[in-house]
């Protein structure tokens, strides 16, 4: 899993609440076991038309969203089915952060787990940041995850919190895999021991 230290980048605003999984990455894409690809399917149904065509006022269908590492939601978002492919979508697209008033609780471990942080701040909050990502190109927005800091394209700055866990894993870059290889040398010894036990 990709490190998560600090980040800067364009944040495209979706002022949508509820946003949940099947709009995230819709249930026709789930096929697939690999986390690549699906970025090309991000909000599949209201980025593109029936016939395939992106539908232009669709904000990552913006030229100065195509590139966004970071979206500022509404409340709730991730909800509905559970599904490690609406991180995985995200994540394939460019999108490193979510920040909004709230997070389904699944989606928001699922977050953690593939490398992206999601951020949960008070309403006045997001409406401040989602004022700026309106900006367009100009929305440039930088966090800091070990001061647990965002600074808005005029210098402003909000506090974050994050679990201390959750934060020492996505900064080393620790999925759950990666977390149980640290005990490998444990894991070694207490294999070679199973050999003296009476049932082998």
């Amino acid at each position: 899993m990709e490190k998560f230290d600090k980040l800067t980048g364009i944040a495209a605003p979706l002022d949508i609440i509820n946003v949940d999984t099947d709009m995230i990455i819709p249930k026709q894409f789930l096929k697939t076991i690999q986390r690549s690809g699906l970025g090309k399917n991000l909000f599949d149904e209201m980025r593109y038309t029936l016939d395939g065509d992106e539908i232009e006022d669709f904000v990552l269908n913006q030229p100065a969203y195509r590139s966004a590492e970071i979206l500022v939601a509404g409340d709730n978002f991730g909800c509905g089915s559970s599904r490690e492919h609406a991180p995985w979508a995200l994540l394939d697209f460019g999108i490193r952060c979510v920040i909004a008033p709230s997070f389904a609780d699944i989606f928001y471990n699922n977050c953690f787990k593939n490398g992206i942080l999601p951020i949960v701040l008070p309403q006045q909050d997001v409406d401040k940041l989602m004022e700026d990502a309106q900006r367009g190109a100009n929305a440039t927005v930088s966090i800091d995850l070990d001061s647990q800091t965002i600074k808005g394209p005029d210098g402003g700055e909000i506090s974050f919190q994050v679990d201390a866990f959750r934060k020492q894993c996505l900064m080393e870059g620790l999925d759950d895999i990666g977390l149980t290889l640290q005990k490998a040398a444990l894991i070694d010894e207490y294999e070679a021991g199973l050999d003296d036990q009476p049932w082998r």
